[in-house]
């Protein structure tokens, strides 16, 4: 018999290990922005907000799966759900900010967007979805509400989606229709190939981690692929906005 709980583990583990890296090596950014060397805008909160969330689930995870003595698994596991949730949340919303911008921030889109954005967090934050137990060895799942995480985890693809579209228009059928100069041209491709990635990155990982929690085979199985979807979606999104600061062009600013 397959022992689930241990392959979560190990899967855990590697993807703790990734996404480590990945913070690691982008700290520089973080540090430039924290000193001044890159000017802060109020969007980039965030951004520093879904990045340190997630990295406080997962290290709620490595606890829960590393501890020795006997502790309260439940109230954990409550932590690591709504902060990973949230970390979601925030790619979601990093990427809408920088649709609003390429919109120049047109009052129909941000109504728009911010519809798109609280029907997001009223699932987000619908409460404890998970429910997890002591045993010898660490903490267990013991269930988990496929209900309301796969309706979230739908409505991220579907909010991802409507996102991809808006840009896509903007950035590709409006300048090819109008004309645009060459430095101009440059960010389009950069800000349209990034939203590609981007979509497509989080649409399979969410797709994957939904079709789990559908199938419900068990609890551990309904969840193993919630962690990647959550780091594949804060990775990208977070790459997303350090390229669109780091683009230096003249003229007006777009964040």
């Amino acid at each position: 018999m397959v022992d689930w709980n241990a392959i979560f583990m190990k899967t855990m583990h590697s993807l703790i290990g990734l996404y480590a890296w990945e913070f690691i090596i982008s700290l520089d950014f973080d540090w430039a922005v924290l000193t001044g060397k890159k000017r802060f805008r109020w969007p980039l909160i965030f951004y520093f907000a879904g990045r340190y969330l997630l990295l406080a689930a997962l290290v709620g995870i490595a606890v829960a799966m590393d501890v020795s003595k006997e502790i309260n698994c439940h109230t954990l596991y409550a932590f690591n759900q709504l902060a990973g949730n949230a970390a979601v949340g925030l790619a979601s919303i990093n990427l809408s900010l920088r649709t609003i911008a390429i919109w120049s921030q047109s009052k129909w889109i941000i109504a728009l967007l911010i519809l798109l954005i609280l029907g997001h967090w009223s699932l987000i934050l619908q409460g404890v979805l998970l429910g997890a137990t002591w045993a010898p060895g660490g903490c267990q799942i013991t269930y988990s509400n496929t209900t309301i995480l796969s309706a979230t985890f739908i409505y991220s693809m579907c909010f991802d989606f409507v996102v991809m579209c808006l840009s896509a228009y903007k950035l590709a059928w409006v300048p090819a229709r109008n004309g645009t100069n060459g430095t101009h041209t440059r960010l389009i491709m950069m800000l349209f190939s990034d939203g590609l990635i981007y979509f497509f990155i989080a649409f399979m990982s969410n797709l994957v981690a939904t079709t789990f929690m559908v199938l419900n085979l068990n609890p551990t199985m309904s969840i193993i692929f919630n962690v990647p979807a959550a780091i594949a979606s804060t990775i990208v999104a977070s790459r997303v906005v350090r390229r669109l600061t780091n683009f230096q062009i003249s003229g007006p600013e777009m964040m």
